[in-house]
């Protein structure tokens, strides 16, 4: 268990004066996440690359195009940041958390205080600092095996979906889900039997923030989410699916599992069906 909530707001900052900010910027239009960080990012804090830092190039095409990285390289990529095995991280970006929710949701499936900055930069009123930022100092993270209990592969996300009592919960914009547009992904659709989730429902139009809990519950619950679901999240790869585990923590829901291979990995293999239209 963490210590910390999976969301907190500005204001909470001052609670946590030794934790670790970390700006996990990154821009599925190919936008230099890094020339925005050297731009202006909060003080103190460090670059996370998701490209570098939280994924693994390396892995097959129906890894996705977000594989994790393996415990040793997601531990020396830490390490590197100046986060340890007693940091606390506090991760925000500026597009409401549809990227830094990826390193919050994968710290804290090993246990480790992470937690996303609601409004991400946004919300910050302070001076912003610019340059390419502190070298901190080098710490020790404990390479941990990934925990199956998190995860699911294609298999499991398949029969999931299809399960009476389970639940496949797509991120991506409802347009992607139905198969009407097809951005990046081999293939348009949805895995058969899943659910239209957009990540963007879990965040408030008007305050930019992550909807009360008690809002929350009741999207989920609409969607058929319950105390017994078993709810395997995905998107298109494996990044703003984290908006919707983070959400459901939130909403004091069992956890959610991530297919990380999303849709870009599982629409990557040819005789793997995909479905188009509304879903159920």
């Amino acid at each position: 268990m963490t210590a910390i909530a999976p969301i907190i707001t500005v204001d909470d900052l001052a609670d946590h004066p030794d934790a670790v900010l970390a700006d996990v910027r990154w821009y599925l239009d190919g936008r230099d996440a890094r020339a925005a960080y050297e731009s202006g990012h909060l003080p103190g804090a460090v670059f996370i690359d998701l490209e570098v830092d939280l994924s693994d190039h390396t892995s097959p095409a129906d890894a996705g195009r977000h594989p994790f990285p393996s415990p040793e390289a997601f531990a020396a990529a830490m390490g590197s940041h100046g986060i340890g095995d007693d940091s606390t991280v506090i991760a925000y970006d500026d597009t409401g958390g549809m990227t830094a929710g990826r390193l919050v949701v994968m710290l804290r499936m090993l246990g480790r205080n992470a937690a996303l900055l609601d409004g991400g930069m946004a919300s910050w009123h302070g001076e912003l600092m610019t340059g390419y930022g502190a070298n901190p100092e080098h710490l020790d993270f404990t390479p941990c095996e990934w925990p199956v209990d998190r995860l699911a592969d294609a298999e499991q996300t398949a029969a999931i979906a299809q399960s009476a009592d389970g639940l496949a919960l797509d991120a991506r914009a409802y347009e992607r889900f139905t198969g009407e547009v097809t951005q990046i992904d081999p293939r348009p659709g949805h895995i058969p039997g899943a659910a239209s989730a957009p990540w963007a429902a879990t965040i408030d139009p008007v305050t930019k923030r992550f909807r009360a809990a008690a809002e929350l519950r009741s999207h989920f619950v609409d969607l058929g989410v319950n105390e017994a679901s078993s709810v395997v999240a995905y998107c298109g790869s494996g990044v703003s699916a984290c908006m919707n585990i983070l959400a459901m923590e939130r909403a004091e829901l069992p956890p959610a599992r991530l297919y990380v291979a999303s849709f870009s990995g599982w629409s990557a293999t040819a005789d793997r069906e995909v479905e188009l239209g509304p879903g159920r």
